[in-house]
């Protein structure tokens, strides 16, 4: 029986111990659901004075709110200038709260408001790229006692070099073991309950100038020093003396960038990539000098610090300085925003990047993000920057399920990925992304990508080199590395295409034409099921006018085996047991190489007509 010294903690008892307990100890805290944060925003929906119900005054709930003993208003998101208040359509203006309560309390506050109020938790958002591999929770006990498996490795690049804070994954059956390299390239990894047989994988990724390295079924010494060597980026043909001469990566040629004539550069059109920041101390991202840190609300500083390089890799695929060094991006003389949102972005903060992509009038946004649930103030609020002329170019998802948002809106272009035979090591993570059906170019629908009818175009996804901080380079797959190579075209199509030369009025129809062209540009991309890849690949030539749109049916039924290497044509034998092969598709009970080429026969550039998965402006 306890003493009178003790008290059981149950509810809001509290107890102390009979024991001499430490500072530390003195101070306990019972782990429990903290307030949600939610964003609070008017809904703007026509008619809302129906039925007898009066405007809300957003002020006046924002007093009321600020008054509640039991609410607590965090930060208030608003136009900035007259612009955005334009653009709001709204006696608001436009503005939202964010605050931080009880879900009991949310859900009264939106009972009350009779419809009138958006009241949402405030979801986090993820970066859409694809660093490492996916595991989950196994539905049992990890063991805590008896034998372990402990390896270590040694990581070495180009001249035996030892290769720094490199990721090193090692899978048994259960969960991996992870670590991370020290400056000898050493690593110690151990798993419990594991045997040297039953090791599955073994995954190396590097953060830098080299290519990943994936084992299936790896000979794993538990004695002995496992030495990996990594192959060098400038290794691979078509990245031979990078980065001292400068490339283009496959995707930008695939996209036909390397035939574009030099001066069609992007100029005067002002990007916004909302992202985890812009390294502009790299030698490809020096002309960024504009930006947004959203998560501290300043512009002095903060964006231009990418701690987990994500951002600085889509800004070197849009506008990579042009020079005799690195990667060339595709609008290499666009003025750049940089909004930084990570680590720990969330849909409020993402709703603020768009209020400052509406002030700065930006022409075009990256959003190589995603989040698990729509979001109707965000989806309010990318109607806003629509409607100010802003196109938002959004990466698709990397689950290999339904397309994620905001990609599924229909206020944005959804881009989703694919890689090309050829482009990358045969001993690479990259070949973990490979689908069996081929088409007769060498492209195949990445594993990762999300799908289905929202999706409008596709773009290359795999083994995508582009630059990351420091002074370095990465070749890294994902939706995230797709969708910059449509932002990019997009710069070049606004500032080139002959529909927005002289005053092109900032508005919802502008951006609509410039996702009609994109899709124009696309040459199908034929892989058995066209919600992987929407209208097919963008061609930078068509895209900007300088060839015709309507592009030519794509011929032949298979793959070549002698476009292909032997390695690769190794592992495609491995992995699916037959050559890969063109799947053609059916649409309607009529087979077609080119699902649209009967449609643009018959139809103009400027007449609406069903998307065979949704619709679509042709």
């Amino acid at each position: 029986m306890a003493s009178k010294s003790e008290s059981a903690t149950s509810g809001s008892q509290t107890v102390t111990p009979d024991t001499a307990a430490t500072p530390q100890e003195s101070r306990q805290h019972s782990v429990k659901q903290r307030k949600g944060q939610f964003v609070i925003a008017p809904r703007r929906v026509p008619g809302m004075q129906m039925m007898g119900l009066s405007p809300l005054q957003f002020s006046a709930v924002e007093q009321a709110l600020r008054d509640s003993p039991d609410i607590d208003v965090i930060d208030k998101i608003g136009p900035r200038s007259g612009v955005g208040t334009l653009t709001a359509g709204a006696q608001d203006g436009g503005a939202i709260l964010i605050a931080r309560m009880s879900d009991e309390k949310a859900s009264a506050l939106s009972l009350q408001s009779q419809g009138q109020l958006i009241v949402e938790r405030d979801q986090p958002l993820q970066l859409l790229d694809v660093n490492y591999p996916q595991t989950t929770l196994v539905n049992c006990s990890m063991p805590t006692t008896g034998s372990a498996f402990v390896a270590e490795f040694l990581v070495l690049g180009a001249n035996n070099t030892p290769v720094k804070d490199a990721e090193v994954y090692l899978f048994g059956s259960l969960l991996p073991a992870t670590g991370i390299t020290d400056g000898t390239g050493r690593v110690k990894l151990t798993l419990y309950g594991e045997t040297s047989q039953s090791l599955r994988r073994l995954y190396v990724k590097p953060r830098a100038d080299y290519w990943s390295f994936s084992q299936e079924q790896p000979d794993i010494s538990s004695s002995e020093m496992n030495v990996i060597g990594l192959r060098a980026l400038s290794d691979w043909p078509s990245l031979a003396n990078f980065p001292a001469q400068q490339q283009l990566t496959w995707g930008q040629k695939a996209m036909r960038l390397d035939q574009l004539p030099a001066h069609y550069r992007g100029q005067g059109i002002r990007v916004a990539i909302v992202d985890s920041g812009a390294a502009n101390a790299h030698q490809d991202l020096s002309k960024i000098t504009r930006g947004y840190d959203v998560i501290n609300k300043t512009l002095s500083s903060g964006w231009n610090v990418d701690t987990i390089s994500h951002g600085s890799h889509c800004a070197g695929v849009i506008a990579g300085m042009d020079s005799d060094w690195g990667i060339r991006g595709f609008a290499p003389d666009a003025e750049v925003h940089a909004c930084k949102l990570f680590p720990g972005g969330q849909i409020s903060q993402l709703i603020d990047a768009l209020e400052y992509c509406i002030e700065k009038q930006i022409d075009v946004v990256n959003l190589s993000l995603g989040g698990a649930e729509p979001s109707e103030a965000l989806e309010q609020q990318i109607l806003r920057a629509k409607q100010a002329g802003i196109a938002c170019i959004v990466a698709a998802g990397n689950s290999g399920g339904p397309v994620q948002y905001p990609a599924s809106s229909s206020h944005v272009l959804a881009v989703a990925a694919i890689g090309k035979l050829n482009e990358f090591p045969a001993d690479s993570y990259h070949v973990q992304t490979m689908t069996p059906q081929v088409d007769s170019n060498g492209f195949f629908s990445a594993r990762f990508s999300c799908f289905g009818q929202e999706i409008d175009v596709c773009a290359p996804g795999v083994a995508v080199t582009s630059s990351v901080p420091d002074n370095n380079f990465a070749a890294w797959d994902g939706t995230s590395m797709a969708a910059p190579h449509i932002t990019g075209l997009a710069a070049l199509v606004l500032a080139h295409h002959p529909d927005f030369q002289g005053t092109s009025p900032r508005s919802a129809e502008r951006v609509e034409r410039l996702f009609q062209i994109i899709k124009l540009s696309c040459r199908p991309v034929m892989v058995g099921d066209q919600r992987r890849t929407g209208f097919g690949l963008p061609d930078v030539l068509r895209a900007v006018g300088l060839a015709p749109a309507h592009p030519a049916p794509m011929m032949g039924s298979t793959v070549s085996s002698q476009a292909l290497s032997p390695q690769m044509l190794q592992v495609l034998r491995s992995l699916y047991r037959e050559p890969p092969r063109m799947m053609p598709q059916t649409y309607g009970g009529v087979a077609a190489l080119d699902p649209y080429a009967s449609f643009r026969q018959i139809m103009s550039p400027q007449m609406t007509m069903q998307h065979p998965y949704g619709m679509g402006i042709w």
